[in-house]
């Protein structure tokens, strides 16, 4: 055990001294940091104060007074507008130069012609818009009708009668009912698995450098290969959750220092983070991780060259990718069968399982017998790749096929 953890710390220290390692982090974490501050940088660029909460000031023209002054009600329905309302004729030069001059958004002239009420949206671009906002054509429509209505000295039943209070309600056929916000929930599954995929894929390249280098030489007079192994992915998926925690801490201060309080809200609903979800998710990262970095440190140690490394390693880049796929894809239908299966798979479940989880999906048992099945994919890989390291790892000669792979295993065997 004492072996295994110097390989780990060895392999850690090697890591965050390497430059690539150091200037990549830096990036990724530069990137989180600009990605928070793309309303501020935006805002910069185009003076557009929609970015601090303030409405957007719109110009009504209704120069034939035909809503009689009730067009000032806009202002108390939420709309997210400062309505500006005049009686007089506006023509669409001024208009124009107050959209230029910044003292409107946008403008809005009404005018009537026989039965009909013609209303002119104007702004400052239309590659900006595809139609009016729905918002204000429907305020328009209900001011216009209820100012008809009131005409007709109806009484409160009538009025009650034209205008009801609708009560709508949403069920659904299927019995289990999901939960949370599937956006988060997918953002989720692609941060895991590019945390597992990239994490993993180290383990093949440093044993490969290794092998280079030849210090992997010293290492096995010394260590068994099994040591070395295990050793090496413990030290890596290390620093690999490192990574992840120094890339949620950026990105959680970062919307503390950059964005407005509840910026993020309408997008992302936190409230179906739980501890409980944190554990799992936690879990489910470490398998994965074991998973495909013993996958990939038996990739790694059948070829000798740094350049050949890509091709060594596209089977499981491949394994890895159908995996993701399997559990992304079948979010679009979380409680169907194939869902339930990539909750299980080995292959899928460190992508999915979290998921359904979240979505309130998931029973103690579903994840108890998901884990197992990880638990149990872990000890085989691991088991199949030790052997094949200790008989490939000293190779130096050419890469080390399928077909001499399995030729070693036999022998082992034997």
């Amino acid at each position: 055990m004492k072996e295994m953890f110097t390989v780990a710390a060895f392999t850690m220290k090697d890591m965050v001294k390497r430059k690539s390692f150091i200037i990549s982090n830096i990036i990724i974490l530069l990137i989180i940091v600009v990605l928070f501050n793309v309303p501020n940088i935006m805002k910069m660029i185009k003076g557009d104060d929609s970015f601090e909460g303030e409405s957007t000031k719109i110009l009504i023209v209704d120069k034939e007074n035909i809503y009689e002054g009730t067009l000032s009600n806009i202002n108390e329905m939420g709309l997210g507008y400062e309505v500006h309302i005049t009686n007089e004729d506006v023509s669409f030069d001024d208009i124009k130069e107050k959209i230029t001059n910044g003292e409107i958004k946008e403008a809005i002239k009404i005018t009537s012609k026989e039965n009909e009420i013609n209303i002119e949206y104007i702004v400052d671009n239309l590659i900006y818009v595809d139609a009016m906002p729905e918002k204000l054509v429907t305020a328009l429509s209900n001011l216009y009708s209820n100012l008809q209505i009131s005409k007709l000295n109806l009484s409160a039943e009538q009025l009650a009668s034209i205008n009801p209070n609708f009560t709508f309600d949403m069920k659904q056929t299927e019995e289990q009912e999901m939960q949370g916000n599937p956006f988060v929930m997918m953002i989720l599954s692609l941060v895991l698995f590019y945390a597992i995929y990239f994490c993993a894929y180290q383990v093949s390249s440093s044993i490969t450098t290794e092998k280079t280098s030849k210090i992997i030489e010293t290492l096995v007079t010394s260590t068994k290969p099994s040591t070395i192994v295990l050793g090496k992915t413990i030290g890596i998926g290390i620093v690999g959750l490192l990574q992840i925690l120094a890339m949620i801490i950026v990105a959680l201060i970062s919307n503390t220092l950059f964005l407005e309080e509840g910026f993020l809200d309408g997008l992302i609903s936190l409230e179906n983070i739980t501890p409980f979800l944190l554990i799992v998710t936690i879990v489910y990262f470490l398998l994965g991780y074991f998973t495909y970095a013993l996958l990939y440190a038996l990739t790694g140690s059948t070829v000798s060259k740094p350049e050949d490394i890509q091709s060594a390693n596209s089977p499981v880049a491949i394994l890895a990718v159908l995996g993701f796929y399997l559990a992304y894809f079948t979010m679009m239908n979380p409680t169907s069968e194939l869902n339930a299966f990539a909750g299980i798979f080995p292959l899928s479940s460190p992508f999915c399982m979290p998921f359904r989880v979240m979505s309130g999906l998931a029973s103690y048992g579903e994840i108890a017998i998901s884990i197992s099945l990880l638990a149990i994919a872990i000890f085989i890989i691991a088991k199949v790749s030790i052997k094949i390291y200790s008989s490939a790892i000293l190779n130096y000669g050419s890469k080390i096929n399928l077909k001499d792979i399995m030729k070693i295993y036999k022998d082992k065997n034997n």
